[in-house]
């Protein structure tokens, strides 16, 4: 839907957004963002700038006011201190997704077009009165025929149409901010939109948090300290979720845990290793491990719940892990800045003396040697403070994955105040930077790099043609003397040589390596190849050297 269609659509809501953001004292912030320009408003007060009441508070009520989507919308800002100062991110972590209960004959009535019968027909008991009532969903206590307890989570009817309604709205607005707000800009107010849309409209599909659940049941399969709710597929729809209910102790509840005589120290450590291992094995890690999504036995098994918001590592995030631990723990503000750029995403212009600056003053004050002794939520706090004075941010997964380590931190110092998260995360850390500088990686990136050369060289041919087309069209002289031409023609014997036996290295380094990385013994011509193997690349090395120092003596 384009802007202006979206613009007449929804001027009411247009309007209420407008009213209470002026009714926060935010008038100012709709300025910014282009609602004074609207043509169904009249200019709020505060849209000049003069307002200064613009205290976290007033902006957190202003959300809970909209609804379940700027509910949302500050629940997922609360997990991006590289954007917001601490004081928002303080204040909007206290936004509790919560809503007035469905009336008891809608849920029913979902349950009935979904599943196809009435709650009593499907459950051998189904308990009107909702567990918890939120801005998407409502939690009932159920029973199936067979005597398991499940929880029961149905969809708010007319929650898909109000989310699209204000995602369309806010993705408007961030576009008109990034015409007209040089700060909206720089951040790629547009591009957050964005992700925050598939954010929010993947949390309105039950059937993918299911998969999800599914996919941690899988991950976890061989650890039984670690409980992961079935899902109940026959029961299941987009809009009605059916999961084994889990039980147990708040994990923030400290009393209750020593009441029944679970190992505090235990479960803290056990906590973190849970979602090291998600994110740095599994490479899939829950990312709302608030005390409410973790239940504890009294056995000190931990069951987990609520699997809509979670993350993914993929390859290139894996690479800017590894690049920004290893510049950490080197303590080169040179490669934290190389490795910080490079995970940034927005148009901000950088000012990489700034940067650099601020990194060594930075890096100065934990002088790391490691990191189990590292105060990991301080040093966090402080790195995400520079990102925001120089204009970067992380992309989602990057926010996310840090949002489930301080959480899981915070968690875990509650339960033992001697509890330092670098002690478990430095392993992880180190397979990180071995990985990263290992034979296969490098053969790796050498293949892609290849495929690169592969691609440029098919395309090679019309970028030529266009160039000779336009030479037949326009002319060109080009004047050029004899002695002129053998330097441009050994730079190119050069770069010809070098590309393929690049190349022809880049092949005998992925053999080795796939050969190398086998969990099994070697067969005797396997040995024979990774020598032949290792010859040719030694052989290779001495060809290039050798002619590039035949190449550097001839006279010019």
């Amino acid at each position: 839907m384009s802007a202006g269609r979206a613009d007449t659509t929804h001027t009411a809501r247009y309007r209420e957004i407008a009213a209470v953001l002026r009714r926060h004292s935010l008038g100012f912030l709709g300025g910014l963002i282009g609602l004074d320009r609207l043509p169904f408003r009249h200019r709020a007060a505060g849209a000049s700038g003069a307002e200064t009441h613009e205290s976290p508070a007033h902006l957190r009520r202003a959300l809970e006011e909209l609804g379940p989507t700027f509910i949302k919308l500050g629940q997922v800002l609360s997990t991006r201190p590289d954007l917001l100062p601490p004081g928002y991110v303080d204040e909007l972590v206290k936004l509790q997704d919560a809503a007035p209960p469905v009336p008891a004959d809608l849920i029913r009535d979902v349950i009935r077009r979904e599943l196809g019968g009435e709650p009593e027909e499907i459950f051998a008991r189904f308990d009107d009165d909702p567990l918890a009532s939120a801005s998407i969903g409502q939690a009932h206590a159920a029973t199936l025929k067979d005597g398991t307890p499940v929880v029961v989570k149905v969809r708010r009817p007319g929650a898909v149409a109000q989310v699209q309604q204000d995602v369309e709205i806010l993705q408007n607005l961030a576009m008109r901010a990034d015409r007209t707000w040089n700060l909206a800009r720089e951040y790629d107010a547009a591009g957050l939109a964005d992700e925050f849309a598939k954010t929010i409209r993947a949390e309105l599909d039950y059937l993918q948090e299911g998969r999800n659940a599914e996919r941690f049941a899988e991950n976890f399969a061989d650890e039984p300290d670690v409980l992961i709710p079935r899902v109940f597929w026959e029961f299941t729809s987009s809009r009605v979720l059916t999961l084994e209910r889990m039980y147990g102790a708040n994990v923030g509840d400290g009393e209750t845990l020593d009441t029944t005589g679970v190992d505090r120290k235990h479960i803290a450590r056990r906590g973190a290793d849970i979602v090291l291992k998600m994110t740095f094995e599994d490479r899939f890690f829950h990312a709302d491990l608030h005390p409410g999504n973790l239940f504890i036995h009294d056995d000190g098994t931990i069951a987990l719940i609520d699997f809509g918001m979670v993350g993914i590592v993929e390859e290139e995030l894996r690479g800017h892990l590894s690049n920004l631990f290893i510049a950490l723990v080197r303590g080169n503000h040179d490669l934290l800045a190389t490795a910080l750029i490079g995970m940034s995403v927005g148009g901000a212009t950088i000012d990489r003396e700034v940067l650099r600056e601020d990194l060594r003053v930075f890096l100065s004050h934990y002088r790391l040697r490691s990191l189990r002794e590292t105060p990991f939520a301080r040093m966090m706090g402080d790195l995400f403070g520079i990102l925001r004075d120089n204009r970067l941010h992380l992309p989602r997964e990057m926010a996310l994955l840090f949002k489930a380590l301080l959480q899981i931190e915070g968690l875990a110092v509650k339960l033992d105040p001697d509890f330092r998260l670098g002690e478990s995360l430095e392993p992880y850390a180190q397979r990180l930077a071995r990985e990263r500088t290992s034979m296969l990686v490098f053969a790796r990136r050498l293949a892609r790099a290849s495929a690169d050369m592969g691609e440029l060289a098919l395309d090679l041919p019309g970028v030529l043609r266009r160039v000779v087309d336009q030479v037949d069209t326009t002319g060109v002289q080009v004047h050029l003397r004899a002695a002129e031409l053998d330097p441009i023609v050994g730079r190119v014997e050069r770069i010809g040589n070098r590309l393929v036996a690049g190349m022809i290295s880049a092949a005998f380094i992925s053999g080795i390596g796939n050969v190398v990385s086998r969990e099994r013994k070697w067969r005797s011509w396997e040995g024979a190849m990774v020598g032949t193997g290792l010859g040719v690349l030694s052989a290779m090395g001495a060809y290039l050297a050798w002619t590039a120092r035949r190449r550097g003596r001839r006279p010019r």
